[in-house]
């Protein structure tokens, strides 16, 4: 291998790297919407012209946004003038992403499951195909356009309880005996 394929190879992984780290973050901000949201780092996240938008069951629910400016709104809909959710956590599976040749640009494609306590109490676990296009603009990767298809809702009593936690009884876990 020549040095200039293994420079094209380290740049692609690199990519691979950087958008990863995009992808992640979204969901950490989106997992944590409240007073402290960072919404400027929140917007940087994504190209300038970029395309949010729901398909499916989540095209009648979420529509469809264009441009960061547009994006920002509508998430920031869900923490202003009060939270929509009193939790939420996303995760991630069976994730393929795939660079351009030239690296300016890549696909993304996610499993994703939801688990919500909203506002009111209620609960759901939500899962979503999600399919991303990145870009690189001003030398950093963003999302170009962000895909969210439903897979399964459904409705559940609650996340959390207070029910002890069940460990073996010879389990110390740093208690002293």
């Amino acid at each position: 291998m020549n040095e200039a394929a293994i420079l094209a190879r380290i740049d692609r992984l690199e990519a691979e790297s950087a958008i990863r780290r995009v992808v992640a973050r979204y969901f950490q901000i989106c997992d944590h919407l409240g007073p402290d949201t960072p919404f400027g780092e929140l917007g940087g996240l994504f190209t300038r012209d970029a395309r949010w938008q729901g398909y499916g069951r989540y095209q009648q629910a979420f529509g469809g946004y264009d441009g960061r400016d547009a994006i920002v709104a509508m998430i920031r809909s869900y923490c202003v003038p009060q939270p929509h959710f009193a939790m939420t956590a996303h995760f991630f599976s069976a994730e393929n992403i795939a660079v351009s040749d030239d690296s300016v640009s890549a696909t993304g494609e996610w499993m994703m499951l939801q688990t919500s306590t909203y506002a009111d109490g209620s609960a759901d676990l939500r899962s979503a195909a999600l399919t991303m296009r990145f870009a690189r603009e001003d030398g950093r990767w963003r999302i170009a356009e962000f895909r969210t298809a439903n897979i399964f809702s459904r409705r559940v009593d609650h996340w959390t309880d207070t029910a002890d936690i069940p460990v073996p009884e010879q389990a110390s876990y740093g208690a002293s005996k």
